[in-house]
């Protein structure tokens, strides 16, 4: 059996991301974050975007280019502080923010994932966190329940990849990645290196190509790859 080839261009890539679509986007404030996937889809201009991401990066980083440029209705995140735009606009009602604990957010993409439809946890209860959502009892305990997360495309950033989508992170960089390519019907992957298949021997591969459909080999990185220096 000939495994297919997924390598493609990065405009191609994006350009199959629907105005209104939800859309996960991996990393850890700096790593793993898809900084050229991202930048794309700002040149690209799609719209109404719902995105499910950790954090909202700085301001001139990552996904503020998406939020200063207006494309962005609504953030699903663990906190938006280092990010005055974001801040700004959920304050002036111009985006909504859900936020949620930085593991239940992890659990609840791991869930959508899994083809669960909720978690029930403890945690957020008769906080802030529970607004709007449904509080169940079990066993004496009061618990919230936590919608699964799935999303239309996950944009993720690997460290090393092979046409077929088989992908390896560096280090911490794997972060939320793994979890958001196995919770999204659509996978666009940049690689820093993208090698034949066999590159990456079975032990090494953390994101089996099954779940990635499309790579898009990235060039020189951008400033926005290195360390933020304080």
């Amino acid at each position: 059996m000939r495994l297919s080839d997924k390598s493609t261009t990065i405009e191609a890539a994006i350009a199959g991301i629907a105005d209104g679509a939800t859309v996960m986007v991996g990393g850890f404030g700096v790593p793993g974050t898809p900084f050229a996937l991202i930048q794309e889809l700002r040149r690209q201009g799609q719209k109404d975007l719902t995105l499910i991401k950790n954090d909202a990066n700085e301001a001139g980083m990552g996904i503020d280019h998406l939020i200063a440029g207006g494309q962005v209705r609504k953030l699903i995140v663990t906190h938006i502080g280092l990010n005055p735009h974001a801040v700004a606009r959920m304050n002036n009602a111009e985006i909504e923010v859900e936020f949620c604990a930085q593991g239940i957010l992890a659990e609840r993409i791991r869930a959508g994932g899994a083809g669960l439809q909720a978690i029930l946890t403890d945690i957020g209860v008769d906080t802030d966190l529970a607004q709007g959502k449904q509080v169940v009892e079990m066993n004496g305990r009061r618990l919230l329940v936590e919608t699964a997360l799935r999303a239309d495309v996950a944009l993720i950033h690997a460290a090393r990849a092979d046409p077929f989508g088989n992908l390896a992170y560096a280090a911490t960089a794997r972060n939320f990645n793994v979890a958001m390519a196995m919770a999204a019907a659509r996978v666009i992957a940049e690689a820093e290196t993208l090698g034949p298949l066999g590159t990456l021997s079975a032990e090494a591969v953390e994101t089996p190509g099954a779940f990635v459909d499309h790579v898009v080999a990235l060039g020189a990185l951008s400033e926005e790859y290195g360390i933020v220096r304080r």
